[in-house]
């Protein structure tokens, strides 16, 4: 059971103030990706980057698997100029590193983000989540639908049929293939998952793979990711009919992650939905046409 605000315990830290305690072989990487928004809570232990920039009503951005606050940058670039627009690295990805009981699943994700609210003294907002955030996103709505206004899912995860799990879920759940993900992400393996993410390779530039490469090297990273995908799962899909709150699902058309039938029955269960689909564009939307897919959100907000 998540804990209450009252017996949360956390320090807030700026940036500069984690540039003087981090690691010294984490701080290249530390000055690198992150700017003058970057914050961060040291709570129990665990160590959480996030970004809250701009004001209005509130907008949680949740990423997916090997991705990080990152993967919005140019949604927020666009949002913030209308929205509160809150981003955070989930325990185990990004900047936030490692969760010291190594403990990972989608519960422990949704109840941690309850938490994290409630410390922005965050009672509700839109929640926006993309591949495994989606997945934490309809989880969240689901378990703490008072938190949720309206839902965003883009490219979700959480249907669990053989077609459903994507190449790095598969890569380690299987044991030889564990071993490569977990000591040895190599940059050209990123690469290669990039150029599956993305359907224009064009887009797919050194500084970008470099992006996703240095992050997700950092030490216990990809252990917190073979840990958390070798967890079982809970269908919850059945109960997706359930949850009332105004919703839009965002789907890349040439998605080679997660079939491109999961965002016709997402839009079949969840009752107050609408489906808008992407021509020439893969698994991340917001990042390969982030121009057309925040306004698309903004309509839905303001619709």
């Amino acid at each position: 059971m998540a804990k209450t605000f009252t017996d949360i315990n956390y320090d807030w830290l700026s940036r500069g103030r984690m540039l003087e305690i981090i690691d010294p072989a984490l701080k290249t990487v530390f000055r690198k990706y992150t700017d003058d928004d970057s914050q961060f809570f040291m709570i129990d232990g665990q160590r959480i980057h996030f970004k809250v920039e701009g004001e209005g009503e509130p907008v949680l951005l949740i990423h997916g698997s090997f991705s990080s606050v990152h993967t919005f940058d140019a949604w927020a670039k666009y949002l913030k100029r209308y929205y509160k627009v809150i981003r955070l690295d989930l325990p185990g990805f990004g900047l936030s590193g490692t969760n010291p009981r190594n403990e990972y699943s989608i519960d422990i994700a949704v109840d941690f983000i309850n938490d994290f609210l409630h410390i922005l003294d965050t009672d509700k907002c839109h929640v926006v989540g993309s591949s495994l955030g989606g997945w934490i996103a309809w989880e969240l709505a689901l378990k703490y639908p008072k938190l949720v206004d309206k839902l965003c899912l883009i490219d979700a995860a959480g249907y669990l049929d053989s077609k459903s799990i994507p190449l790095p879920f598969k890569m380690a759940r299987t044991p030889f293939l564990r071993s490569m993900t977990k000591y040895s992400m190599r940059r050209t393996v990123i690469e290669v998952f990039m150029r599956q993410v993305f359907n224009d390779s064009a887009k797919v530039d050194q500084e970008l793979v470099d992006r996703y490469y240095e992050i997700n090297s950092i030490p216990g990273n990809p252990e917190a990711f073979v840990r958390m995908v070798n967890t079982k799962f809970i269908d919850h899909t059945h109960l997706l009919k359930t949850i009332k709150h105004p919703t839009l699902i965002m789907w890349g058309k040439q998605d080679r992650w997660l079939p491109l039938a999961n965002a016709y029955k997402f839009n079949l269960e969840i009752p107050n939905a609408e489906l808008i689909l992407y021509d020439g564009v893969g698994h991340i939307p917001m990042e390969e046409c982030p121009k057309i897919t925040s306004k698309d959100f903004r309509d839905f907000l303001r619709g």
